[in-house]
């Protein structure tokens, strides 16, 4: 069974006039990154955002399973994960939904602008790949961090989680979860799973 967004939670015209103008702050604060960035570009994405029309229906969709499965009225709770989060800008989103959130980045030009919207506790500044703790989160996120070995870690992030987490997986590399007994896909035009085992 797969949850979609009902008629009354599409994008609006209005919404997208205000997605629009996010999309312009994301794309001012990637271009001052993307300059700045410390990144070895050979191996690792320097910072690009994933598409906000997106982020925003895979985070409704996670919101509005995790309640109905959970029968919880708030997500407060709820521990949201960004992989390779850049200056937060999902982590932003992922806040006004009601998450707990975290993000893990290295690159110093990332780490400088995530700081100046969120708390140092909530930023971790560790390299994604030595990051043990995955299986610590409710919802974990990430958008294709890595150029090198990008299925390999896709997969580890994949055995780290604990079941009844959410993964958003944005063009993963790794077709692995799809025939995956652990996982179940929650939409079928959303890259959303939940470990179920």
């Amino acid at each position: 069974m797969t949850l979609e967004p009902g008629p009354s939670e599409q994008i609006t015209p209005d919404r997208e006039i205000l997605l629009g103008v996010i999309n312009r702050f994301i794309g001012l604060f990637s271009r001052e990154i993307q300059r700045d960035t410390k990144l070895q570009t050979s191996k690792e994405y320097p910072f690009v955002a994933m598409d906000t029309r997106q982020v925003f229906e895979e985070l409704k969709l996670v919101r509005n399973y995790l309640m109905k499965r959970d029968g919880n009225k708030e997500l407060d709770g709820y521990r949201f994960l960004d992989i390779g989060c850049g200056f937060g800008n999902v982590m932003l989103f992922a806040e006004q939904f009601g998450f707990d959130v975290y993000g893990i980045e290295k690159d110093e030009a990332s780490l400088k602008t995530a700081l100046r919207f969120f708390e140092k506790e909530q930023i971790i500044p560790e390299d994604i790949t030595t990051f043990k703790d995955y299986g610590e989160f409710d919802v974990v996120y990430f958008f294709c961090p890595l150029t090198k070995g990008e299925r390999a870690f896709e997969e580890f992030v994949e055995d780290s989680l604990k079941t009844g987490a959410i993964l958003i997986g944005n063009y993963k590399r790794s077709k692995k979860i799809e025939t995956d007994k652990r996982f179940k896909r929650l939409s079928d035009s959303l890259p959303v799973w939940e470990k179920i085992i």
